[in-house]
This record gives structure tokens, sequence and C-alpha cells, in this order.
């Protein structure tokens, strides 16, 4: 029998609740999973078998983690009931039923690699470059068509481009995958959404079989997956839905928080339940929360509440600079220190990665050792580490490691075999690679020929340099090399913007070393000095 009582009256309600359309706003840190887990076993022990159940999350680790659980309360092990990611479920579909349109079950999944590299032939053999057609961008629309549209090749024909080459990829990456049985990640929701709008007698299938349908983190679906759910539980309109409008981040994604907002009028005469108890925080923490959220316009009204105590009041501090916002969190960290608290107490958050150079610089000044998580600590980022390797061979030539890492970058023609016979010469000369790649001893004439204009390069900046004030000479550096635009073509929708940040926090520390710096001191040794020490505590031992 399964025990209800270690439920709130909020939980057992939505765990009650077995028939019809529901939608459970679950603020965080307010029981959803074990409200989502106790309704699937109670749905089992009042008759349902569990191969009529299907259960849908984001995560690999939320799925097993529902199984897990489930299984646990009912002492046994569930093997017929669906609890999957959407992507998951929908490949589970496809490898029953995709033949009906007439694809092999044998198909295969590109990943993100093998999309670019599809992509990327296809903009080739249309007699583009790279950098005319970044391959990036083209994949990123591409899979904003697919899941925005359940037509994608509409959606690229009415999207505001400045002619149909998208489109003419488009058609030619499809055709390349239909030529190697192959579905992109996209697909899997696409052509499942395909299948069920052309072959009724598949959708009656599956809606036969799921008769009840659970839904995690709601406010995450994007338009293909909520037809995906609507088309299934048109009929039985037996779905539970548990998310926090509150939560929605992922709109860059595709994510469409209408879903949420608007599912009592997709499914009239739904039951809404919140689950507003709140076992996470301080009632302090809440007040804030609540204040803070309570200023969006469009959202489900709801109000977290907790029976902890009020804990410690939140502490609001204006600094003038980053730099002196730095120092009173090292100082704060400090004083609690000294009264007892552990260095492993505390976290500081920022909004973006190129906050954190000044609040590393600080701790280390203050020696206070820490581990940036999510994210890669300043000086180890691509496009820090890409810059620092050319100031690193304008202040020191012999620098092989710095030699290698930038003088394919931005891209130049220079791949592993010229690199190897580069190589082969310079060691054969016992000479740094970049005076053999001046000289051009031992090198054929077409890789001199090909390594000309990188050493020219090279060779502007050492007389620009020479005149210009390190910060400004590095801004007009980044700009003569384009980076930007190589920036764009090499990364992901959203990053190009957070790496130029990055670059543009780098400025305004090298500016901070030229006014520190004394007259008789060069601001790029005292610059790359620093970086290199900062670099040497960071390695410091985690019981430290």
């Amino acid at each position: 029998m399964l025990d209800l009582s270690v439920l709130n009256d909020k939980q057992r309600e939505a765990v009650d609740s077995l028939e019809g359309p529901l939608l459970i706003l679950a603020g965080a840190g307010s029981g959803k999973t074990r409200a989502l887990t106790y309704r699937i076993a109670n749905l089992i022990e009042h008759g349902v078998p569990a191969y009529q159940i299907l259960a849908l999350t984001f995560t690999n680790k939320a799925a097993k983690e529902m199984r897990e659980r489930v299984s646990s309360l009912l002492e046994e092990t569930e093997t017929d009931m669906w609890v999957l990611t959407f992507h998951a479920c929908c490949t589970r579909i496809l490898r029953r039923d995709i033949d009906v349109l007439g694809r092999e079950r044998s198909f295969v999944i590109y990943d993100d690699a093998d999309q670019m590299s599809v992509i990327g032939d296809v903009i080739k053999k249309m007699g583009f470059s790279e950098k005319e057609i970044p391959k990036r961008e083209i994949k990123t629309k591409i899979s904003d068509a697919k899941n925005k549209s359940s037509d994608p090749e509409q959606y690229l024909m009415d999207s505001t481009f400045s002619d149909n080459t998208v489109l003419k990829i488009y058609h030619r990456y499809e055709k390349a995958l239909l030529e190697a049985n192959a579905l992109d990640f996209d697909d899997l929701l696409l052509i499942t959404r395909k299948l069920f709008s052309e072959s009724p007698e598949t959708l009656e299938k599956y809606r036969s079989r799921f008769r009840y349908v659970l839904v995690d983190e709601y406010q995450d679906t994007n338009g293909i997956q909520y037809e995906l759910l609507e088309l299934l539980c048109r009929e039985h309109r037996n779905i539970c839905v548990v998310g926090d409008d509150d939560q929605s981040i992922y709109g860059w994604r595709g994510a469409d928080i209408r879903n949420i907002l608007e599912f009592e009028k997709d499914f009239p005469g739904a039951k809404v339940i919140r689950l507003e108890q709140n076992y996470r925080s301080s009632a302090n923490i809440l007040l804030a929360a609540n204040t803070v959220i309570g200023h969006n316009l469009a959202r489900k009204p709801k109000q977290l509440w907790t029976q902890k105590e009020a804990g410690d009041c939140i502490w609001r501090y204006t600094a003038s600079t980053e730099r002196e916002e730095a120092d009173y969190i090292c100082k704060r960290i400090l004083e609690a220190e000294r009264e007892g608290a552990s260095y492993a107490d505390f976290a500081v958050l920022y909004r973006m990665n190129a906050q954190s150079r000044v609040l590393e610089s600080m701790l280390v000044s203050y020696g206070i050792p820490y581990k940036v998580y999510g994210g890669q600590r300043f000086y180890e980022r691509r496009e820090i580490k890409d810059i620092l390797a050319y100031l690193r061979l304008l202040q020191n030539p012999a620098d092989n490691v710095a030699f290698l890492r930038v003088v394919n970058v931005p891209r130049r023609g220079i791949g592993d075999a010229s690199i190897n016979e580069l190589t082969l010469a310079a060691q054969a000369q016992d000479v740094p690679l970049m005076l053999c790649a001046m000289t051009g001893e031992g090198l054929s004439d077409k890789l001199h020929k090909k390594l000309q204009p990188f050493v020219d390069t090279m060779t502007e900046f050492t007389a620009m340099l020479s005149t210009t004030p390190l910060s400004k000479f590095t801004e007009k550096m980044i700009a003569a090399l384009d980076y930007r635009d190589y920036l764009k073509a090499e990364e992901k929708k959203g990053e190009l913007e957070s790496r130029m940040d990055n670059l543009r926090e780098l400025i305004g520390n090298i500016e901070e070393i030229e006014n520190a710096v004394g007259e008789e001191e060069n601001a790029l040794s005292v610059f790359l000095e620093n970086v290199a020490l900062i670099a040497d505590v960071d390695g410091m031992p985690d019981d430290r």
C-alpha cells in the first residue's frame, strides 16, 4: 500500500488527481519530483497498467531517477513503463514505425560534429568558403526551423534572408541525410510529428497505448513537443504537466513559455494545483525571491513559503567599481573565515564569464583558494589564450607553443602537413619555428609562400607595438586579425558576444596594468608575468 502520509496537502492533491488534464505549478524546491513519482505509483496502484503510462523528462539523469523512485515505491521494477526524455521516446517510436514513411528503421543519428561536417561539405560543393557562409550559422538556422515549425522548409522560405542560399543548403543537407539513412537530433522530434500526422493508424496505436501522459519541466517545451503531446492526448485528455513559468530560461533554445501559460486554454477544464511550500530555502531568501519575480508581467501567480526560520538577512552592497566589489566579497569571506567558517561554505555567482577575471585576481591577491564551476577560468578560455599567445610570441619569438597556437588562427590554410614540414626544418637547424618561418630555410617554396602572410602580420605587429600603448595595441591587433569574424564563423549561436565581452575584459585588465607600472617597466612583460603567476596559483591543491 502506497504511503501518502509523507506528502503535504497540495502534493497529495496532485497525486490523487488521476483523471483529466492537470497543471502542477511547482515552485523551486517544492518537491515536484516526489509529486510526479508518487502520482505514477498511485496510477499503477489504482489498476492502470504500467505500459499505459508515458513520463517525459528533459535529461537522462532525471528519467533514471524517476524510474528508480517509482520502482522503490512499488517495491518492484516496472519495465513496461516508458520514462524517457523526449528525444529518447521519439527514437524508440521511430525505430518501430519509421518504415511507414518509407524510411529504414536502421537509421543512424548524426551528432553535432556529423552535422557540421555534412553542412561544411555542402557549402564547399556549392562553391562557397567557410568565411562567406559559416557552417555554424547555417546549422543554427536549420535547427531553429526544425524546432519552431513542423514545416522547416516553409519556415526558412518565410524567414528574412538576403537570398535563398540557406534554403538551398537545407535542401542539399536533407538530401545528404536521406542518402546516408541518417537523422539529426532535431529530426527525432520532427519526423515523429510527421509520422503521427501522415499515419493516423500509427498515431492511434500510441494514443491507445499511452492513456496517461506526464511531462516534467513543461515550461521548457518547444512547439514541436507541444504538438506531439497535443496529438497524443487530444482524445483521452489524461495529461499531467509539471513546471514553473518563473523558471523558464530556454527561449533561446526554442522553448515556448506560452505552452505553460496557456495550458488551461489548450485543455479546457484543466485542474491547476500550486506547490508553493519550499523545503530548500530560509524565509528571508523566499521573501526576496518572491518580491523580485513578482515584477514579471507574464506569469502564473504563486507565493513560495516555508516552515523554516527566517534565517540570516540578505546583505546588499553597491560598489563603485568591479574591483571594489571584488574586494568587498573577499573581505566578507575572510571575516567569516576568521569567525570559524570554511572556505567551502561560500559561493560567488556572476552573470557572465567576463566578470570572473577581476574576482579571480582579487581572490588570488588575498590568498583565498577557489574553483570555477560551470565554466573555464578566465585565462584558460579559448579566445583569451589565442590573444595571449600572440602577445607571448611578440615578446618572445622563440615561444614555439605560442607559435603553434596562432599560426593558423584565424585560418590561413596551414594544416598538420605544413606544421610537420616546418617542425622538421626547424629541428634540423636547431632554431625556433618563428625564425624558420621567417627565413624559409629548409622549407619548400610552397610552404614558405603559405607562411609569408603570417610572418608579415607579426612583423607589422612588432612595429606597431613599439609605438602604441599595450591596451590600444591589443585592441587594434584583435581588429587587424578580423578575430571577431573568425569567432563568428567558429562559435555556436549565443557565444560570440560572450567571447567578445571576455576580450574587452582582457583589454581592461591590460589597461589596469599599464596604469600601475613604472616608467622603466615594460607593460607587456609585467602583464604576462602577472597572468603566469595567477595561473600558477590557480593550480593549488583543492584541500588548501
